[in-house]
């Protein structure tokens, strides 16, 4: 494929309500729509950072800046046989891994439609369909959570999340085990304790929960490795894996036992499956997290969800259940906890090119010399 143009367009979606974690909140969603055209084809990708400092390094401005400056200019007019080469020639950028999903991302869609397959079985997916769990993230008050647990989990979803952080924990967990019963239910702190809350954990074993999801900060893998070693309930890391090399790290010091997966945290497709297929080879379960994205990055994130060693409910929820609108058409739907999954080539759902138009921030498009 030789990249004939790209056309990058930021835009911004307001949230049906703020979301809160314990880092902070955010109450509309960016995102960088990055479309990339070679033999009469146009691929899709997202790049979909949180702005400010909400979850990491990589922001809105930082991505579109690499994006326009490095990146788009680097590959425009190349030609590579795979996406393995292109992967080889962007890990040579100085760019962050937010900035790379964007563009890498829109390859797979590309190669997926001109091979005339959908992506998630390009990426060597096998099922149609996949179980979506339910996130919800912090509220003024217990009552204020479980309201809101109550009213989406009536849709269906498989699973419960609850977001925590110190102070806003065990009373929780508690009550919401009350509510909701034997449904299956972990925790999400996004890395915001320390060992010196081990007994908070401790007492949240009490509740037969799936796993607690980054309790500690994402460098604190020994600090991990001890927690797990004391507690009942399995450790999933998230923010902690950034690439194939901290998982295996992470592995061998026994700081987790079920991984979580987000593309854009790892650089992109081919990298996501890196790190699925290394926590496969060693015995770990893994799953398909989300930022959340917008629909272009839902879609990528459902089509690996399809893989064997996904074995629990993803993130990725109905579109309307955090933005008031999204760029995609149809708007992805959950039905009774499934996301079907269309058979379309590419991503399988289509971008919505009024709507892009319609949330667009800026946009810039660049295009090769003929050759």
């Amino acid at each position: 494929m030789r990249i004939e143009r790209i056309t990058l367009t930021h835009v911004r979606v307001p949230l049906v309500e703020p979301f809160r974690i314990s880092s902070g909140a955010v109450g509309e969603k960016d995102g960088i729509v990055v479309a990339v055209e070679a033999d009469g084809i146009t691929g899709y990708g997202e790049s979909s950072p949180m702005s400010g400092s909400f979850y990491s390094t990589d922001t809105p401005e930082s991505c579109w800046r690499e994006l326009c400056e490095t990146l788009a200019p680097a590959v425009l007019g190349q030609e590579r046989a795979s996406i393995s080469e292109w992967n080889c020639l962007l890990a040579g950028l100085p760019a962050g891994n937010f900035t790379r999903t964007g563009l890498e991302t829109a390859l797979w869609d590309l190669e997926a439609r001109r091979q005339g397959i959908p992506l998630y079985r390009l990426l060597g997916g096998t099922r149609a369909a996949i179980e979506s769990g339910l996130a919800v993230g912090l509220y003024d008050t217990v009552d204020d959570t479980l309201r809101a647990a109550e009213r989406y989990m009536a849709e269906g979803y498989k699973r419960l999340k609850l977001k925590i952080e110190p102070g806003r924990d065990v009373d929780l967990i508690r009550a919401a085990r009350r509510a909701f019963g034997p449904v299956p239910m972990f925790v999400d702190a996004n890395g915001a304790y320390r060992l010196e809350h081990l007994d908070v954990f401790r007492q949240l074993d009490e509740f037969e929960l799936m796993m607690y999801e980054q309790p500690l900060a994402g460098p604190m893998l020994e600090e991990s490795a001890e927690l797990q070693a004391r507690v009942r309930t399995p450790v999933c890391l998230d923010e902690s894996l950034e690439s194939v090399e901290l998982l295996e790290r992470a592995a061998s010091l026994g700081s987790l036992r079920i991984a979580n997966i987000k593309i854009q945290r790892v650089g992109g497709l081919e990298n996501a499956l890196r790190v699925h297929n290394a926590c496969a080879a060693r015995g770990i379960p893994c799953w398909m997290g989300t930022m959340p994205e917008l629909g272009i990055g839902s879609a990528q994130a459902v089509a690996l969800g399809t893989l064997g060693n996904c074995r629990f409910p993803t993130d990725v929820e109905s579109c309307r259940r955090w933005f008031v609108d999204d760029i995609i058409q149809p708007l992805l739907e959950v039905s009774d906890g499934i996301i079907e999954i269309p058979e379309d080539c590419g991503l399988g759902w289509q971008p919505d090119l009024e709507k892009i138009r319609k949330y667009q921030v800026a946009s810039a498009s660049f295009e090769a010399a003929k050759s």
